[in-house]
Order: C-alpha cells, then structure tokens, then sequence
C-alpha cells in the first residue's frame, strides 16, 4: 500500500518576533481557569499575558541569569521569549503559563509580580499535568510565594469538581542537580518516581550530560537528565489535602 509523508516544519521563532499573541488574549488552554480558583488570600495566579508581563519576565531573567540555570532553554532575547510562549505555550492546548502575583507586595493594590509557573502536558482524557516553568524571583524566594504558588496549583488540578478538575496525576520533573526544587516538590507532599534520561537536548551554553558517541546528531549539545515526582489523587485523599493546607495556613 502506498503511503506519504508530508511534514513540514512548523512556524520558526524568527517569523513570530514581537508576537504578544491576539488581542483579547486567548489562552487556548484545554481546562477552564474560573476566577478565583487560583487565589489564596497571599497570593494570585494570574493567565500570563504577554504584553503585559513578557518585559518584567525577561528582565528578571536577565538580571539573574541563575533563574533558568535548570531550565532546558534560555530567554536572554526579548523576540526569542515572545515565539516561544506563543508556539510552545498558546498554541498547545495542554500548556499554560501563569504569573505569579504577591498579594502582600504593590502599592496599587494589584500586587506585585513574583514570578512564573506553568501547567504542561495537561490530558483531559488521562487526567494528568505537569507543573513546569518554575521560576520565582530573587525578592521573593524564600517567602510564603512558591508553597501558595504550588498549592494553589495542586487544589485546582486534584481536588474533585467543583473546586477543582478532579485530575489524577500532578507531575513535577527536576534536573537532578537541582536539590532545591527536588526538595520544593517533596515538602509539598510529591512522592519521587524514579529518573528519566535523556529528556531534553539543552541549547549551547546549558550544562548538562555529555553523550560521546560516532554519529550522534546531536553530539554539540548536552543532554538534561530529569527526576520525577508526582502528587496523585489518592496521595490528595490520603492526606495530602491537609499537608497544603498546613503549609499554606502558616
């Protein structure tokens, strides 16, 4: 029989340079996001809107480059940030990026931006996600913003309808040399899974896992390694409910 392929490469970052995504902004996001779900009386999560939180973001990131140290890509170009949010976040259903706000910072009374956080890989049909993109910046590191941050998060995903979207799997994924975040994630209540290797191919520059072998396409490049972490339904049931409840009542 015969048969055709006919892949094309899609959309490259250089045809999106500048691109905030269409106005009203449209997160494309497979699971609703209700008002007030994602709101603790310290901390907001906030739909990331390019146009206006993009500029804070890179700043941030580019005053401290140690942000993404442990993320499998960089954002030092503005127009580089901007493709990747709308190709790789807006226009993959199971992604969405949020903006962490501080509630208890700001003199307008919004609050103050703190950071980023991601929901990946998200599947209505398996139930499952991943949180990703973790990044909080300096100001804030070390406060009540990342156990409100992930807490909110792990409330909307596992709690059961209508609280939340009744999800089965929350997955968290860290390079291995990343101790603070393998420890973020086991403070919240994440059992830890095992380790993936080879996950990522990391752009010039990252540190990571050389592969020496004849042939290898992508012999330039370093390689990320991953641990993985999950908080499931029944952890949530069998206390894990109240272990974020502590931690976000301190």
């Amino acid at each position: 029989m015969a048969y055709t392929n006919s892949y094309k490469t899609p959309t490259g970052p250089g045809e999106l340079r500048g691109c905030t995504g269409p106005d009203p902004y449209d997160l494309n996001f497979v699971l609703p996001l209700r008002e007030g779900q994602l709101e603790s009386d310290r901390v907001r999560l906030a739909p990331f809107v390019p146009a206006k939180h993009a500029q804070e973001y890179h700043a941030q990131v580019t005053a401290h480059p140690a942000l993404e140290r442990y993320l499998p890509f960089r954002s030092d170009d503005l127009d580089a940030l901007l493709a990747k949010i709308e190709l790789e976040v807006r226009r993959a259903p199971g992604n969405v990026l949020l903006a962490i706000i501080d509630k208890t910072r700001g003199s307008s009374g919004d609050g103050s931006m703190a950071g980023v956080i991601a929901l990946t890989g998200t599947s209505r049909a398996h139930l499952s996600t991943e949180i990703d993109w973790v990044v909080v910046f300096p100001a804030f590191q070390r406060t009540h913003v990342a156990t409100h941050t992930v807490g909110l998060l792990l409330r909307l995903c596992l709690e059961p309808p209508p609280r939340g979207h009744g999800l089965r799997r929350v997955q968290w994924i860290a390079a291995p040399e990343n101790a603070p975040s393998v420890a973020a994630a086991r403070r919240m209540g994440f059992a830890l899974e095992g380790t993936l290797r080879w996950v990522h191919v990391l752009p010039e520059g990252k540190l990571g896992a050389k592969l020496v072998r004849a042939g290898d396409p992508g012999a330039w490049a370093p390689g990320k390694h991953s641990v993985v972490l999950a908080m499931c339904a029944d952890d949530w049931e069998a206390g894990g409910r109240e272990r974020v409840r502590r931690l976000m009542d301190r």
